[in-house]
C-alpha cells in the first residue's frame, strides 16, 4: 500500500557561529532545492520535509543534534556540515545509529564511510589544478597559513608537496585557532614581510578568512602586493570580506556562479524567481543544492523509507548540477566533479581562467602528491584536457 505519509529529512547547517558564513549559504540551497522537489511532486506524492537544525558551529552539538534527528525526530537522511570536525562528529554518531549523512563541501580525503556519501571535491580535483596554475603563472615561493585543524594543515601538507615537486619552494607555514587574536595575525604578517613570498595558500576558513584579509590591509599587504590563491575562500567569503580587499584572489573550486553555462544560468533565475532575491551562490551552494536532488532522485526510484535502498539507488546516480553533470561513484561515495582556476574580481565575482574539459573522477586515498609524474594527474585531466587561457597556454 502506498503510504502518503511526508518523508522528513534532517538539515544540520549553522545559522550561527565561526562558519555561518558559508553553511548559511549551503542551507538556502539545501532549502530551495527542497522547495523545488516538493513543487515537483515530492517523493512520488509525499512531501519532503525537513527537520532544521543549528549547531551554530560548535562540533559537538553536530554530534548531539545528529544522534537527536537519527533516534527522535527518526530521519534516514541527513544534509549537513561544512568542516572535517564537524563531519567526523557526526559520523561517529553514524557509526551507531542507521543513518546516512550527504556532506556538501570540499575536504582533505582519506576518508570512507558507508553512511556518508561525499560532494564536494578532494585534492586530486581542486590541489593538483591550483598547483599547476601557480606554477605556470609565478615563480612561486610558498607561505602556507590556515586554520588549525586537519583540513588545512592536510592540505597545506598536498599543496606544499605539489609546489616543491614542480620547481617551487616553501618559506614558511602557520596554522590559527578559530580564536586567535589581532596579536597573533600581526606577528603572521611579520613573519610574512620577513619572508617575503610569491604566493601565499590561505586555508583559513569562515570567519577567521576575515580576520586573515583584514590584518593583510591593516599590514600594508593588500592590494595585489603579494597573491592570495585557496580552496575555500568563495564568492560568500569575498561579500562578507569586501571585494576590494580581494580582487584578484585565486580560488580552485568545483563552481563559480558566474559559469556561462545554461544549467547554472537556469538555476540562478529559479531561484531569484522563488526566492524573490539572487542566491549567495559559492562551490559549497552548488553541492548542497545538487546532494538533496540526487537524494530525492534515489528515493523516487526505492523505498523512501529504507536508508540501505536509499544509498544504493545513491551510488552510481548522475545529476546535471550547476557545475555541469556529476556522478556519485560507486566504488568510493565520492563525486566526479569540474574543476576551475577563478580570480575574483571587483564585483565579488570570478573570471574563470581555466577548467577542465571533463568531470573528473575522485581518488581520496592518495598519500602522496607530485607533479614530477605524470600519474598525479588522473588521465580524463592531463594538461591536454585543461582548457588553460590563451596567454597561460602559450606558456607551456
Amino acid at each position: 500500500m502506498k503510504s502518503d505519509q511526508p518523508i522528513y529529512i534532517g538539515v544540520l547547517f549553522s545559522r550561527s557561529g565561526w562558519t555561518a558564513v558559508t553553511e548559511r549559504s549551503m542551507l538556502s540551497a539545501t532549502e530551495f532545492a527542497i522547495e523545488e522537489i516538493n513543487k515537483a511532486g515530492g517523493i512520488d506524492g509525499r512531501e519532503l520535509v525537513p527537520v532544521y537544525r543549528d549547531p551554530m558551529g560548535d562540533p559537538t552539538a553536530y554530534q548531539q543534534l545528529a544522534a537527536e534527528l537519527l533516534t527522535e525526530s527518526k530521519v534516514k537522511v541527513i544534509l549537513g556540515c561544512y568542516t572535517s570536525r564537524q563531519r567526523k562528529a557526526v559520523l561517529n554518531v553514524l557509526d551507531k545509529e542507521a543513518g546516512l549523512l550527504c556532506y556538501p563541501a570540499q575536504y582533505e580525503g582519506f576518508e570512507y564511510s558507508e553512511n556518508i556519501i561525499y560532494f564536494g571535491a578532494v585534492p586530486n580535483q581542486n590541489s593538483l589544478f591550483l598547483a599547476l596554475y601557480l606554477l605556470e603563472n609565478f615563480s612561486p615561493r610558498l607561505y602556507i597559513v590556515g586554520s588549525d585543524y586537519v583540513w588545512p594543515r592536510e592540505s597545506g601538507r598536498i599543496m606544499g608537496d605539489l609546489i616543491a615537486s614542480g620547481g617551487g619552494e616553501i618559506l614558511g607555514q602557520c596554522y590559527l585557532g578559530d580564536d586567535a587574536t589581532s596579536k597573533e595575525f600581526d606577528a603572521l604578517m611579520a613573519d610574512i614581510k620577513r619572508c617575503s613570498p610569491d604566493i601565499i595558500f590561505n586555508n583559513f576558513v569562515g570567519h577567521s578568512n576575515l580576520q586573515f584579509y583584514n590584518a593583510l590591509a591593516e599590514n600594508g599587504l593588500d592590494g595585489g602586493h603579494i597573491a592570495v590563491a585557496s580552496l575555500t575562500t568563495s564568492e560568500t567569503d569575498i561579500r562578507e570580506i569586501g571585494a576590494s580587499a580581494t580582487a584578484g584572489h585565486i580560488t580552485a573550486a568545483t563552481y563559480f556562479a558566474s559559469q556561462p553555462n545554461a544549467a547554472n544560468k537556469a538555476c540562478l533565475q529559479r531561484y531569484t524567481a522563488m526566492r524573490g532575491e539572487p542566491p549567495d551562490a559559492n562551490m559549497c551552494w552548488d553541492a548542497a543544492y545538487t546532494q538533496a536532488h540526487v537524494v530525492a532522485q534515489a528515493m523516487r526510484s526505492c523505498d523512501p523509507d529504507n536508508i540501505n535502498s536509499i544509498r544504493s539507488e545513491v551510488l552510481g546516480a548522475s545529476f546535471d548540477a550547476p557545475q555541469g553533470r556529476i556522478t556519485i561513484d560507486p566504488l568510493n561515495a565520492h563525486c566526479h566533479v569540474w574543476p576551475k582556476i577563478g580570480i575574483a574580481r571587483k564585483d565579488g565575482q570570478f573570471d574563470i581562467v581555466a577548467e577542465t574539459r571533463h568531470a573528473v573522477r575522485p581518488d581520496p586515498y592518495r598519500t602522496t602528491y607530485s607533479l614530477l609524474s605524470d600519474s598525479a594527474l588522473p588521465p580524463e585531466a592531463n594538461p591536454p584536457d585543461f582548457d588553460w587561457p590563451d596567454d597561460l597556454r602559450a606558456r607551456r
